[in-house]
This record gives C-alpha cells, structure tokens and sequence, in this order.
C-alpha cells in the first residue's frame, strides 16, 4: 500500500511551485506590456508546440481520457483515437487556412478579425463567446484537479475544499501576472515534460505490479476487452462510429485549437508564420501519440484493478471513473508513484489553467478595453499595465466563483460536459469564421448576436429530440459541426445580397 501523506504531498507541490517561480522570474525580467500578449513574437516554435501538448491535454485528459476507456458508451475502449485521428484533419486546416490570414493581419487576439469582416457587432459576439467557452473549460478543468487534491491532499488535514480552489488559483495567478505569454511557453513546457513522465513511469509501474516486459504490457492491452480502435459496425446511430468521432474531432480541432485564442495566442507569439505552421505540424504528430499513451494506460489501470480485485472508485453514491488513476496512484502502488502522479496532475492543471488565465487577459483588453486601438494609444505603459492586473485579478475570482458552482451542483461526468458545453459555445465561432473564410457577401452586423444565441439554442432543442426527430440518430461530438452550420446558415439569411466584406482579408 502507499504510504504517502498529505504533508508530503503539499511538500512536493510546493517545490514545484518554487520551480515554476524561478522559471517566470528569469523569464518575465524586464517583461513590457505587449510581451505579456506576444511575447514580442520571439517564442522558439519548438517550445510553443511541446509546451502547447500539456496545454491542451490539461487535467481532464489526464484523468478522465484514462477512466472512459472502461466506462461503455461513447469513448469505450481506445475509440477516442478516432477522434485523435480527426484533430489530424483540424490542425491541417488551421496551418494552411486560419495561421496565414492571421499573420496576415499582425493580429494579438484572433477575434479583431471578425471586426475587420463583419463588424463591431459581430467582433465582440466572437470574443463574448471565447471568453464564456474558456472560462467554463478552465474552471471544468481546475474543478476536476482540486476534486482530487482536496479526496487525496486536503481533505485529510481539514481543509475545505473553497479554500483548496483558491490555493490553486492564487499560485497560478502569481507566476503569470508579470510576464504573461512570455513565461508560459517556458513553464508549459516544463510541465508538459512531467506529464508525459507521469504516465510514462505509471505504466512501468503498473508492469512492475504484474511481472510484464514493455511487450508483455502490450500484448496484455492488444488481448483484453479495452483494445478495440475503431467502430464501424453500429452506423450513424452509433456514438462510437469512426466517421462521426473522426469528423467531431476534426471541428473540435478547429474550433478549440484555431478559433481559441488560448491556443493561437502561443502560436502568434512565434517569429513568423513558418515558424507557427512548424509548430502546429509537430503538435498535432506528438499530440496523436500522447493521447494514444493515456489511452494504453487507462487500459492498463483497469486490467490492473481487475488483478487486484479492486473496485472502481464512486463518488456521491455513483461509479467515478476519473478518479480510478488516482486512486491507483495514490494508493496501490509505490510511493514514488503517488509522487510522480501528484506531480503530473499539478502539471496538467497549471498547464490549462495558467494559459486560460492569460487568454482570458488578453481578449479582455484587446477586444473589449481597446487596448490596441489609435484611442488609447496616449495611454501610458504603466497605466496599460495596472489596468491589466486588474483584468487579470478579475478573471482568477471569476475561475474561483464558477469552480465553487460546479462543485455545489455537479452530478455528472466531467469530460462528457467539457465537450457537450463546447459544443454549444464553440459553435456560433466556427460559424462565424466559416462564413468570413468562404463566403464574400458582407451581413448585417447589427442582427449577427442574435443569430449566434439563436443557433446554440436550436442546436440544444435538436440534439435534446434528436432520436424522435431523426429516427433514432444520437449525437456525439459532431453536435459542434451542427452548431457551426446552423450559425452559418443563420448568417447567409442575414447576408447583404451583392455587397461584398473586406476581400483583402478572404482566406
């Protein structure tokens, strides 16, 4: 059994922590304004796509993609690849569509150019919904790893769980508030390296456990019930079915990847656009296999805990399958292990969280304060600055409020409502973009929030009916390309017919 306590826990955390702090002061010193939005575009693209795969596997792949490899339904198995194999397809179109405008157009946030498409109306809709999407996504994430510190850590030394939360969101807050973007490639690929390590040395440890090789691990996933890939068999009806899961993967790419400004902020902070598309190319390569890595040991944590004769954890009187690695970790193997985990867990969630944090910052300013316009041009360094701060001060108690919410009122599995929401709020942006990418009538600005509020609504209305309206069929992940097309459709009824939108800046 493991013999890890709390306070050894929360010791190793809190080297870490100073890790990370050393890491953002060598990097934030003599840190300008514009280096906390772009670093001054002088990331290495290296960095940016390493440390871009802890920042988009976070702390839900980290848990949850393991557990549902077990849990039946959709994602049974290692169907989720399929979806993998989609992102393939997404981060293709947003090296050779989306990066080129973007470059194009010099932009910080992604969203000035909806401004220069459509309108103001149709700007500050788009970065409106980034900035609901991430603060969900973020505070999903963050909620899933404090569940976990406050089961394992917290909760033994009589901590309640608020003051858990605010722990995690303070430190975050405290290594990004200076030097923004310009620290984070750095620390993200510090924590992405101690992810991966985390996995990586868990399933050696688990072969350990049973006596298995590298190959005798294998050939224990090929065999059992958990190895099937793909799912051709069930039709359309099928969640699981490869088409679906690769086309939903493929939009989730595109919208949660190039239509985020979390995600492209990294990538506009690189010298050139060549340099982006290189590391938008080596991401996608080493994202395939780090999920295909999660997966094998999801597999593995159940072929283990069958061994053992362990159940799977419950939480609230129902089957918690995202707790199942922690509990493993923590608690049934060494502890090096438990330490390894806590370590990878810390990781994943600082790696999401602090990014989502600064994105958040930055659309705010930019899209919402003018921070870039001629107006506020007089405006001082410092004055930018400490208007920052504060932006950025505003958004960690927002994370804090919504991560106490979903605690008060949380009933069901946390990756599932990660990408049913992103589902509905990514939506009206694929729309948009769709729209401005591909078509070249101009629209009426002023109508384009009501189309975008309008389209998640009946996107939610269909998928809700979807098995008496169209014969059975269920939705999966492609509800988002539902989402996406009805926006587009909404905004081709509101279209200009022969006026054209800005064709300088047309895909």
């Amino acid at each position: 059994m493991n013999q890890l306590t709390p306070q050894l826990i929360l010791s190793v955390v809190g080297i870490y922590f100073v890790v990370l702090m050393l890491v953002a002061y060598f990097t934030s010193r003599g840190a300008k304004n514009q280096d906390f939005f772009n670093a001054s575009k002088q990331s290495p693209w290296y960095l940016v796509a390493f440390g871009m795969i802890g920042a988009s596997l976070s702390g839900v792949t980290f848990i949850s993609i393991p557990g549902v490899v077990g849990g039946g339904g959709t994602n049974m198995g290692l169907s989720y690849m399929q979806v993998v194999f989609g992102y393939l397809l997404g981060y293709t179109v947003i090296a050779l569509v989306l990066m080129p405008v973007y470059y194009k157009l010099n932009l910080t946030s992604i969203y000035t150019y909806l401004e220069r498409r459509f309108g103001t109306f149709s700007y500050k809709t788009g970065a409106a919904f980034f900035i609901l999407s991430r603060v969900i996504g973020a505070s999903f994430r963050l909620f899933l790893v404090a569940i976990v510190l406050q089961q394992f850590v917290t909760a033994p030394l009589g901590i309640p769980f608020p003051v858990t939360v605010l722990g995690i969101i303070v430190l975050i807050w405290v290594y990004t508030f200076q030097g923004g973007i310009k620290t984070i490639v750095w620390t993200d690929s510090l924590q992405t390296f101690c992810m991966l390590a985390a996995v990586i040395l868990t399933i050696f440890a688990i072969g350990d456990a049973m006596n298995l090789s590298v190959g005798g691990l294998i050939t224990k996933v090929k065999t059992s019930e958990y190895s099937q890939l793909f799912f051709f068999e069930g039709g359309w009806a099928d969640k699981n079915n490869f088409f679906k899961q690769f086309l939903g993967g493929a939009s989730i790419a595109i919208v949660m990847t190039g239509l985020d400004q979390d995600m492209m902020q990294k990538n506009l902070s690189c010298k050139n656009l060549g340099d982006a598309q290189k590391n938008v190319f080596w991401f996608s390569v080493v994202l395939l296999f780090a999920n295909l890595l999660f997966l094998a040991l999801g597999a593995l944590l159940y072929i283990y805990a069958g061994e053992i004769a362990m159940e799977i954890p419950t939480r609230n009187g129902e089957v918690a399958r995202d707790l199942l690695y922690p509990t493993i970790a923590l608690e049934h193997l060494s502890p090096t292990i438990g330490i390894v985990f806590i370590l990878g867990l810390i990781a994943a969630a600082y790696s999401s969280a602090d990014s989502a944090l600064t994105s958040l910052t930055t659309s705010f300013c930019v899209d919402f304060l003018d921070f870039n316009k001629e107006k506020n041009s007089n405006k001082s360094e410092v004055k930018q600055r400490n208007i920052r701060r504060i932006v950025h001060i505003g958004f960690s108690i927002l994370l804090f409020l919504v991560i106490l919410l979903f605690y008060y009122i949380n009933d069901s599995s946390v990756i599932n409502q990660l990408f049913k929401i992103a589902g509905y709020t990514y939506g009206p942006l694929l729309g948009l973009y769709a729209f401005g990418f591909f078509m070249k009538p101009a629209i009426n600005d002023r109508l384009a929030p009501m189309v975008c509020i309008a389209a998640p609504i009946l996107t939610f209305v269909i998928n809700f009916y979807s098995k008496q309206l169209l014969f059975g069929y269920s939705f999966g992940f492609e509800l988002l390309i539902l989402n996406g097309l009805i926006t587009f459709v909404g905004l081709l009824l509101i279209s200009k017919k022969g006026s054209n939108g800005h064709s300088e800046i047309h895909a």
